[in-house]
């Protein structure tokens, strides 16, 4: 199950579309959000989150700010592994879990305004439903080059509306750390959170053909626009107290190495101009450009 999906497009029969507005939310999961209040507006928390992510967390309140929604499509972006191309870094899990969580950092990518170049630090629940298919919904920060260039920003996908939702609610910079997560409670409706202003904040909700558990990604994303080519410069991401929430219940455990874990292959990385660091196998680790790669300092 290791990243098999095509997830991000080709240039090929692109098609590009920007619309602002509310994020679509499945019908048959809107009791998620409807029966929260509206986040109000607030900062980066510095503090970790004092409890699991959930609608029944205290304050816990749901997103509702202006959303721009994004239908690029680049299906086939993974394909290339050179400077101009695709790049992932990270992990996937080889076995099921029914949610994942942990502090992503923000930096700031060099993204190239008018094009096709992103960077992204996610989280990712996946299951591939046969067909050539895979469901999934993703949650993380990214950057990229047409929407809003320059400008890093809390974003979600899933294979319900295939779109980017970005968050504009939520003002980030470089060197903030956010929270994320991605859980279902067993309902098959998978949810995403952000801990922000020290609460939990509903970023989406979506029905899913995935089932009450899903395989896990964490990754670090570069794509170059290959018509454009050039070096994408990325600072460091630092990717810390990531967790798993176990298929059959119970509390949150770390991801360390003996989780069953799949990796891609860390020398066509090398030879593209990126590295991933392993701090602790695999629940605190760095990922971006090699001649600038640093450990990052463990916190719990």
């Amino acid at each position: 199950m290791f990243r098999s999906v095509v997830r991000w497009c080709a240039l090929t029969g692109l098609v590009t579309a920007l619309v602002t507005g509310l994020a679509p939310t499945d019908p048959a999961a809107s009791r998620h959000r409807d029966r929260l209040p509206t986040c109000p507006r607030g900062e980066a928390s510095v503090t970790a989150p004092t409890e699991p992510a959930g609608r029944y967390a205290r304050k816990a309140c749901r997103a509702a700010g202006r959303i721009l929604e994004s239908g690029v499509r680049l299906d086939r972006m993974r394909d290339r592994a050179t400077p101009s191309g695709y790049h992932h870094l990270g992990a996937g899990t080889g076995d099921e879990w029914r949610g994942v969580t942990g502090r992503i950092g923000i930096v700031d990518g060099a993204v190239r305004r008018n094009t096709y170049d992103f960077v992204a630090g996610r989280f990712m629940v996946k299951r591939d439903v046969g067909g050539g298919s895979i469901a999934w919904l993703e949650a993380g920060w990214a950057e990229t080059g047409w929407a809003n260039a320059g400008r890093q920003r809390i974003y979600t996908f899933d294979t319900n509306s295939h779109t980017w939702q970005f968050y504009d609610q939520y003002a980030l910079k470089p060197g903030d750390k956010v929270w994320l997560d991605l859980h279902t409670d067993g309902d098959n409706v998978w949810q995403a959170w952000l801990w922000w202003n020290n609460r939990w904040n509903l970023l989406t909700a979506q029905r899913l053909p995935v089932g009450s558990r899903a395989y896990v990604e964490q990754y670090v994303e570069v794509h170059v626009d290959p018509s454009r080519p050039a070096r994408v410069v990325v600072p460091p991401v630092t990717v810390d107290n990531v967790q798993l929430r176990p298929a059959e219940g119970g509390a949150a455990r770390y991801w360390r190495d003996d989780v069953d874990t799949q990796v891609g292959d860390l020398a066509q990385q090398r030879a593209g101009g990126f590295c991933l660091n392993w701090v602790t196998r695999y629940d605190t680790w760095t990922a971006g450009d090699c001649a600038s790669r640093r450990s990052p300092r463990r916190r719990r």
